[in-house]
């Protein structure tokens, strides 16, 4: 047998030998963004493309943005277009409110930077053979590994968090050695060169950046190399046996078996409310201090120090939902079997998992959160700006942060809120003659909080949304009901709870029957037909604005009573949540999503945020209120199980709320689409594409958030004051287990169950507590000990 054929065998009998649950894997290298492999540690990213001759590794840095500090005022007294707004709307002049609304507009955000990436340009003689390319989910790590010409070479990169470096290992065992030139190349302005054996690229982000769906226009993309953010990548090739020579722009490497390649990046963000350029942090001590300690470590000590800080978050929770033959096939083929209707349940685990390790390697704290992109982006006018948006996309991104047991991921929103809690006063203030603080529909880097839009030019359906602040503050009561937390709810979450709810209690209006809402008013994205005819996007009272709100009074109650603050601001705020215009049933028995029974533009619309009170709220459950829940799941029919790719994640969530498996499993389907340009692919709505990551289309990273939260929730509840186990569990999932759900409570939730019935359940109360458990259809309940586990078998 040839040399090259028995190596080739071997390889594959390795490859095959390593297939593992939490592994995806391919055998040719990514030809797009989708399909290259994600790492990060919160603050830095890497996209892996795993190419043979030419590597190609796209860089991130989390706070590389367009722009710098708002303005401290808008400079224009806006309260006199509220007030016309609202003569309009009562008078159901809704034509006037949509145009004298966009009075009401400001600026648009700005958008998030790709800082460039970095070649590896190889000399590989002879063809390839046994190419593999993996991301190990459970060590944080991509791999590429091929066989040619009787070498086989392999890549190893990593992003550690304890040493802030990106890590490259290389290898060549066999008859050839590594011969590669390293080189960076972007789409910001930059400078590249070689000294004392360091590669640097140095340049700025933009200073403004048009949002990409406002198209060609002149002046998109501005630069202002004084005022403007900015970066520096620097590399080293520390450890090698080959030969390294310093070019003007490169470093070559040659007649080498092994190398170890480190790289150090850091920008000049200072804060919110500090200029990046004359007022930033130096970028080069930052990424210089770094390399340099990373620079003395051997391989094994940066690889073991990086796993160890990883495993401690991964390793919490494990889910097993059987199917473990398939993970010998390669993911885009389990994609492709998957999307074709053969069952796999191990696909859907590993989509959880890789869910979980995308929120630990893009929002660590001390950071900031999570974007459109996680922190993965290779555009100059990313989609959507890849900013904070706050009408679902910005919360989904944390929506299975608490129950997958990742509370500390949640910490970089939770600081946020407190930025926006600042710059929103100012909004507040300026727009509506408003206390507290409020947020609008996008948001950046620099805490932006204005209605966008342009100054006009925006629909007021997405640009006049003032409830940003209101599902925002939502999470930092869900944190403390997850990790019961006092200390953060008594310092940190209540004051901007309570800031957020003085915004809407100067906000609110009565209508003419004498109830409050808010006006004016939308339902995110969505647009009304009246029975006139009038298709708009200006009303009061609609539906979504009211269950934030609901939502938003019942958690700052809680929280006051908890702490026994602020009784006579409770008492006040209670009456007022007593005279909220009241949920409305329609004709077609569906949640009305406006204040009055109007049709929908587009019945079959992405947005679900009328029926918010459901999930993520739980102002509607269908223990308490079966009539209402009725009516959700009217809406949620009507609505289809079609949609982007995160708009089918929101739709999975609320199924399994309403404890409908069947319609949350056949959500998860659609979810896991594979989307992709091949022929023979056709689908109409979203999907997943290569590397998992979420189609809205374009990618989007809350989808997989979301979808990783509908996993769970079809598994674990626990919004009604009691722990539900398996509450939507589809006959497609009969035999499972999972060790590390957290409930709120701060309960620790290990199961397994068989024949689609649960078989044992062991839960663990971080305080003593009452319990109560729901189990196949039995109530349970038991005083708990803090740390005594309480075992259950059936």
């Amino acid at each position: 047998m040839k040399k090259s054929v028995l190596l080739c065998l071997i390889l594959f009998a390795l490859l095959a030998a390593d297939a593992q649950q939490n592994t995806l894997w391919y055998t040719q290298p990514a030809r797009r963004f989708e399909e290259a492999l994600p790492l990060g540690n919160g603050r830095m990213g890497a996209m892996v493309y795993g190419g043979v001759q030419e590597e190609r590794i796209a860089l991130n840095e989390q706070t590389l943005w367009a722009g710098r500090p708002l303005k401290a005022n808008t400079g224009t007294d806006h309260k006199p277009h509220l007030e016309a707004v609202r003569k309009a709307l009562f008078a159901e002049d809704y034509r006037a409110a949509d145009s004298l609304v966009r009075r009401l507009q400001g600026a648009f955000t700005e958008s998030y930077a790709p800082l460039g990436d970095l070649h590896i340009s190889m000399n590989v003689p002879g063809t390839v053979e046994a190419y593999k390319r993996s991301l190990d989910l459970e060590n944080a790590m991509a791999q590429t590994r091929f066989a040619a010409d009787g070498t086989t070479y392999s890549r190893e990169v990593f992003v550690s968090f304890p040493q802030q470096v990106i890590v490259i290992r290389l290898k060549a065992t066999g008859k050839n050695k590594i011969n590669c030139r390293l080189h960076f190349a972007g789409l910001l302005p930059a400078k590249t060169w070689t000294q004392n054996g360091q590669l640097a690229y140095r340049g700025h982000a933009p200073i403004h950046a048009e949002p990409s769906y406002r198209g060609d226009m002149p002046n998109a993309v501005v630069y202002d190399s004084v005022n403007a953010m900015r970066f520096l990548a620097l590399l080293k090739i520390t450890r090698t046996d080959g030969k390294i020579e310093e070019k003007p722009d490169a470093l070559q490497l040659s007649e080498a078996t092994d190398a170890i390649i480190v790289i150090s990046l850091a920008t000049s963000f200072n804060g919110y409310n500090k200029n990046p350029g004359t007022e930033g942090k130096n970028e080069w001590l930052q990424a210089g201090n770094n390399l340099k300690r990373a620079s003395g470590l051997p391989f094994i000590q940066l690889w073991q120090s990086h796993t160890a800080d990883y495993r401690r978050y991964f390793n919490r929770l494990k889910i097993d939902l059987g199917d473990h033959e398939k993970e010998k096939l390669e993911t885009t083929e389990r994609l492709r079997r998957f999307s074709a209707g053969e069952k796999d349940n191990s696909l859907i685990a590993l989509y959880y998992q890789y869910a979980r390790y995308l929120l630990i390697s893009c929002s660590r704290p001390g950071g900031i959160p999570a974007n459109l992109q996680g922190i993965w982006n290779q555009e100059l006018r990313p989609p959507w700006s890849s900013n904070y948006t706050t009408n679902i996309n910005a919360e989904m991104n944390y929506w299975s942060a608490e129950v997958a047991n990742l509370p500390e991921m949640h910490e970089p929103l939770m600081d946020f809120i407190g930025t926006l809690s600042k710059t929103g006063a100012q909004t507040a203030r300026d727009y509506y003659n408003a206390g507290g603080w409020v947020c609008h529909h996008n948001s950046d880097i620099w805490g932006m909080t204005n209605p966008v839009g342009d100054f006009g030019k925006g629909d007021p359906c997405w640009a006049n949304w003032p409830l940003g602040g209101a599902w925002l503050s939502t999470h930092l009561w869900e944190h403390y009901q997850f990790t019961q937390d006092r200390r953060f709810l008594s310092e940190k979450a209540y004051p901007l709870m309570k800031g957020a709810v003085t915004f809407f209690l100067d906000f609110l209006v009565k209508d003419p029957k004498g109830f409050y809402v808010t006006a004016p008013s939308t339902s995110p994205e969505n647009v009304y037909i009246t029975d006139k005819g009038y298709r708009g996007q200006t009303l009061y009272g609609s539906t979504a604005d009211l269950a934030m709100i609901r939502q938003l009074f019942n958690d700052f109650m809680q929280a006051s009573r908890l702490l026994r603050k602020d009784s006579a601001f409770r008492e006040r705020l209670a009456i007022v949540q007593n005279q909220l215009y009241p949920y409305q049933i329609g004709k077609r028995g569906n949640l009305q999503e406006w204040y009055h029974d109007w049709a929908d533009a587009d019945p079959r619309h992405r947005h679900l945020s009328h029926l918010f009170g459901a999930y993520p709220g739980n102002t509607i459950t269908p223990s308490v209120s079966p009539e209402l829940a009725a009516a959700v799941k009217q809406s949620l029919t009507d609505r289809t199980n079609e949609g982007t790719g995160w708009a089918i994640t929101w739709r999975i969530n609320l199924w399994a709320r309403m404890k409908n498996a069947e319609r949350a499993y056949d959500a998860v389907k659609n979810l896991l689409r594979f989307y992709t340009s091949e022929e023979g692919v056709k689908m109409s709505g979203g999907g997943t594409y290569a590397n998992l990551f979420c189609a809205h289309p374009p990618f989007q990273i809350d989808g997989n958030f979301g979808g990783a939260a509908g996993i769970a929730e079809m598994m674990i509840q626990s919004h009604d004051n009691q722990i539900e186990l398996l509450p939507a569990l589809p006959p497609e999932w009969p035999t499972g287990s999972v060790e590390g759900f957290k409930a709120r409570g701060g309960y620790t939730v290990d199961m397994s169950w068989d024949g689609g019935k649960l078989r044992r359940a062991r839960i663990t109360s971080a305080t003593n507590s009452l319990c109560r458990l729901l189990v196949n259809g039995e109530m349970q309940q038991k005083e708990m000990q803090a740390g005594v586990p309480w075992i259950l078998e059936w």
